[in-house]
C-alpha cells in the first residue's frame, strides 16, 4: 500500500511511520483526543518533552464543536512545527462522507466504526472504506466487538457478549484488510453521568481480559488498539503492550486534568479575566498527564524507532 512522503522538516507524518510490527510487545503509542488549541498544545509539548512520537485524534463531536477545517488546521500547524513525529487520526467515525473530507485535509488514518452493525454489515462497510482509503495511502482502523460505556448501559449486564471474539477478529481482518484493529476486552468509554448508568457500571470492575487479549494476539498479527484506556490500571496497560496493543486511546484523563486545574485557577484567582492566564495552568496540567501516559507506554525517546 502506498504511503505518502512528507518533507523532512515536516513532523506531521503518516501513521505508518510511527506504528509498525517491530514495536509490538515492546512499547505502544498514545492516541490523544483533542478538541481545541489548548489541548493540542499540551499534547504536543508533552510529546516534545518526552521525545515521543504520538497520534493526535479527533472525534465527530470535536469536529462538530470546533469545525472540521478549523480543528484540523490547528493540529496540522502544531504538528508541522513540532520537533517530534505526530500523526493525525480520526477516531470513531460512522460517516463515510466525513472520512472522505478528512482524507482530503491530510488525515493519514481513519477509523470506520461499524461495530454497532451486524458482522456482515460491518465487513461490507469496512471493506468499502478500506478500498477507498488504501488507494489514497491512508490507513484504516475498524472495531470488532463493542466497547462498553454510557452508550451501552442497557447491555452492560451482557458485557461479555459484546467483547471481541478471537476467531471472529481473525476472520474480520482477513476479509477487510484493515491496518489496525480496535478490540473490546474490558475497558470502558468515558465517565458516565446518567445515575442509572453509573449504578450498573459500578457493579463492573473495569479491567482488561488479558487471556482474551492474548488469544486475539495469537490470531491477529496487525497492531491492536485499546480504546477507553483512561480507566485501565498502569499494570494492565503494560501487560496489554506485551500482547500486541500498539495504540492506547486516551481522552478522559486529559479532560479531567484540564478541568480540575481550570476550576482551581478560577477559584483562586477571581480577579483574572484574561482567558490566556486562566487556561495556561489547565494546559500545563494536561501536559503533565500526557507525559505520564507517554512514559507508562514506554513511548518516550522513541522518535528514531
Amino acid at each position: 500500500m502506498l504511503i505518502r512522503h512528507f518533507r523532512i522538516a515536516d513532523m506531521l507524518v503518516h501513521i505508518g511511520k510511527i506504528i509498525n510490527t517491530k514495536m509490538l510487545g515492546k512499547y505502544a503509542l498514545p492516541a490523544f483526543n483533542t478538541q481545541d488549541l489548548e489541548t493540542t498544545q499540551g499534547i504536543v509539548r508533552a510529546a516534545e518533552k518526552q521525545k515521543a512520537p504520538v497520534i493526535i485524534q479527533t472525534s465527530e463531536g470535536a469536529l462538530e464543536y470546533a469545525g472540521i477545517e478549523e480543528l484540523a488546521g490547528i493540529i496540522k500547524t502544531e504538528a508541522r512545527e513540532a520537533r517530534v513525529p505526530i500523526a493525525l487520526h480520526q477516531d470513531h467515525c460512522k460517516d463515510f462522507s466525513l472520512i472522505k473530507k478528512l482524507i482530503a485535509l491530510g488525515y493519514s488514518s481513519v477509523m470506520i466504526d461499524a461495530s454497532h452493525l451486524s458482522y456482515k454489515e460491518n465487513v461490507k462497510l469496512t471493506k468499502a472504506v478500506v478500498s477507498y482509503c488504501h488507494k489514497r495511502g491512508v490507513w484504516v482502523q475498524a472495531e470488532i466487538g463493542r466497547l462498553l460505556g454510557s452508550e451501552d448501559w442497557q447491555k452492560v449486564k451482557k458485557g461479555s457478549d459484546l467483547m471481541t471474539d478471537p476467531d471472529e477478529a481473525a476472520k474480520f481482518v482477513a476479509e477487510t484488510r484493515v491496518d489496525t484493529l480496535a478490540v473490546a476486552v474490558g475497558s470502558l468509554h468515558g465517565i458516565p453521568v446518567n445515575p442509572k448508568v453509573k449504578k450498573i457500571l459500578k457493579t463492573l470492575k473495569e479491567h482488561i481480559d488479558l487471556e482474551r487479549l492474548q488469544a486475539i494476539r495469537k490470531k491477529v498479527k496487525i497492531p491492536l488498539v485499546l480504546h477507553g484506556a483512561s480507566g485501565v490500571s498502569d499494570q494492565e496497560m503494560r501487560s496489554a503492550i506485551k500482547y500486541g496493543v500498539a495504540i492506547f486511546n486516551i481522552d478522559t484523563d486529559l479532560r479531567v486534568a484540564f478541568s480540575k486545574a481550570l476550576r482551581e485557577n478560577l477559584k483562586n484567582h477571581m480577579s483574572i479575566y484574561d482567558p490566556r492566564k486562566l487556561l495556561a495552568p489547565a494546559t500545563d496540567a494536561l501536559q503533565a498527564i500526557a507525559e505520564k501516559k507517554i512514559r507508562l507506554l514506554k513511548a518516550n525517546n522513541k522518535i528514531n524507532h
